[in-house]
């Protein structure tokens, strides 16, 4: 069956960095547009990035532009969201997503465009 595997969480001071990773099993990887969304306490969860299955294609969501990177690396079927200049606010539940997709230049924004799900890595941002 499908496994998506969040690590990398933990607490950091604002301003810091965290490397998240995410390991993928039983699916064709490098056919699946990957995700990263973050859920706060008594908030909706939200998009952050996605990258096409090819790694050609990113998109992002404002809050963290210029701040969060997203990658992948499809030899050892695992994506990446590396995050800089931390804040408080970003303090949330992250979690990645996976989604089968033909097109390798559109980007998918939406929880509900994605069919398989890890179970989530808490990172605390300090101040």
């Amino acid at each position: 069956q499908v496994q998506l595997v969040e690590s990398g969480g933990g607490l950091v001071q604002a301003g810091g960095s965290l490397r998240l990773s995410c390991a993928a099993s039983g699916l064709t990887f490098s056919s699946y547009y990957m995700g990263w969304f973050r859920q706060a306490p008594g908030k909706e969860r939200e998009f952050l990035a996605t990258i096409s299955w090819s790694g050609g294609s990113t998109y992002y969501a404002d809050s963290v532009k210029g701040r969060f990177t997203i990658s992948r690396d499809n030899a050892k079927n695992t994506a990446y969201l590396q995050m800089n200049s931390l804040k408080t606010e970003d303090t949330a539940v992250y979690y990645c997503a996976a989604r089968f997709s033909r097109y390798s230049d559109t980007s998918y924004t939406s929880a509900k465009d994605y069919n398989y799900w890890g179970q989530g890595t808490q990172v605390t941002v300090s101040s």
